[in-house]
């Protein structure tokens, strides 16, 4: 949504380019919240706001 490209997230979020390409990759269910923490802090967004979204209002409780 703002234009940033992997890299520039990465470097601003002191994550590694290869963390941020596997973030992406559709298979991948087990993203930690210290790495989530990590992009919101280098976005300049709360976690708080970044899980204040209609995808996480609809969210299962349970986890499988």
């Amino acid at each position: 949504m703002r234009g940033i490209s992997i890299n520039a997230l990465a470097n601003i979020s002191g994550l590694t380019p290869s963390t941020i390409y596997s973030l992406l990759d559709n298979s991948r269910k087990d993203i930690g919240i210290v790495t989530i923490k990590k992009i919101c802090d280098g976005l300049e967004i709360s976690i708080v706001d970044f899980f204040d979204t209609e995808m996480f209002h609809k969210c299962d409780q349970e986890i499988t």
